[in-house]
């Protein structure tokens, strides 16, 4: 990986971006941005829209949601006890005994989540998960005034953010879901800053999406592509206890993954495997019999209708603060998308 955009991943990886609250990330990626697109925009949804050659035909938006899923706080108790809701799609019991960040206006606060001790709950109290109103943060405050001079309800909260290389290329950290599909669509903006294309490219990171495939939906109608293409993490299953005849087999750093199924359009499949065969990037595939839970999905329903794609970037342990992909992944998906978008002709038939 190149090691400006090696950089630039660890920026996204550090910088706070829970659903609605993405403005920090998007200053990163409008900064990126700027240095290889014609024209970098932010509606008012807040999605970040960089365009390559915007006068070309095909129209082709390729897109990454910035978006993490996260807390913010509820209440404050008479104590200083914060008490958090979620902001996407979280497993309590992974998030007990975890170092958390409240990102206030004022700056970063730490935190730890807990409950009672183990020596101190009930038989009943063990065998149960406990409700998100049934833990706190603790920030270390004597009071709710003193924890009110600090925080203010609403502010966002995130699994400490840390990063943490491992053996043969891997990459563990929270946020990889969805941030390393930013990643890949802006990487695929550098390679292609100098290159002469027909089409016009539309690289959009997307918001809100953990939350219901918002900024997909307002940006697809904005950008009113011919050809839209996500990018979003999927199930590695290399692990113990996955039902790979349930869920597919798809392994870390063995490549980036074609779905296929009806959210698909066959054409912009074809297209995708050849790119890959040109530069003999290797792949993986997924079935998917309906909708998928992506941006794909509503970027494929926009307006008349769009011919779409989905790339998925193998991800363990998802929804996690360990979550895991493999940085060669991550290259062949932009190598994938860069020979992709440079082979379409303007009167590309993407009628299945």
């Amino acid at each position: 990986m190149e090691a400006t955009s090696r950089q630039f991943l660890e920026q996204l990886l550090r910088t706070p971006s829970p659903s609605g609250y993405e403005r920090p990330v998007q200053e990163l990626v409008r900064q990126w941005a700027s240095r290889y697109a014609d024209a970098v925009t932010t509606d008012r949804h807040g999605n970040v829209i960089a365009v390559r050659n915007p006068n070309g035909q095909p129209r082709i938006m390729l897109a990454g949601h910035c978006d993490q899923i996260g807390l913010l706080v509820q209440y404050i108790d008479e104590r200083g006890f914060l008490y958090l809701q979620p902001i996407g799609g979280w497993d309590m019991q992974i998030l007990l005994g975890q170092a958390f960040t409240v990102w206030t206006a004022n700056g970063p606060i730490p935190g730890v989540l807990s409950r009672k001790a183990p020596h101190l709950l009930t038989p009943e109290e063990r065998k149960k998960v406990p409700e998100f109103h049934e833990v706190w943060l603790d920030i270390g405050v004597a009071s709710r005034e003193e924890a009110q001079q600090l925080v203010q309800l609403g502010d966002p909260v995130t699994i400490a953010l840390e990063l943490r290389p491992l053996r043969n290329g891997l990459l563990a950290a929270p946020g990889l879901d969805d941030k390393v599909g930013v990643w890949v669509v802006m990487e695929t903006l550098r390679r292609l800053a100098d290159e002469d294309v027909a089409a016009a490219i539309f690289c959009v990171s997307t918001v809100q999406e953990e939350i219901g495939l918002r900024g997909a939906t307002t940006s697809s109608y904005g950008i009113h592509p011919t050809v839209g293409i996500a990018v979003d993490v999927t199930h590695a299953t290399d692990t113990p206890g996955n039902e790979r005849r349930q869920i597919g087999d798809v392994a870390l750093g063995k490549g980036p993954v074609l779905v296929r199924g009806p959210n698909v359009n066959p054409r912009v499949l074809e297209r995708l495997e050849a790119a890959a065969r040109s530069l003999s990037i290797p792949v993986q595939y997924r079935a998917h019999p309906r909708p998928t839970g992506t941006d794909a999905n509503v970027i494929q329903l926009s307006r008349e209708g769009v011919a779409t794609g989905l790339i998925g970037i193998p991800n363990r342990y998802m929804h996690s603060p360990v979550e895991m992909v493999s940085l060669d992944d991550l290259d062949a998906a932009s190598a994938l998308l860069t020979a992709f978008c440079r082979s379409i002709a303007p009167n590309q038939d993407w009628t299945p």
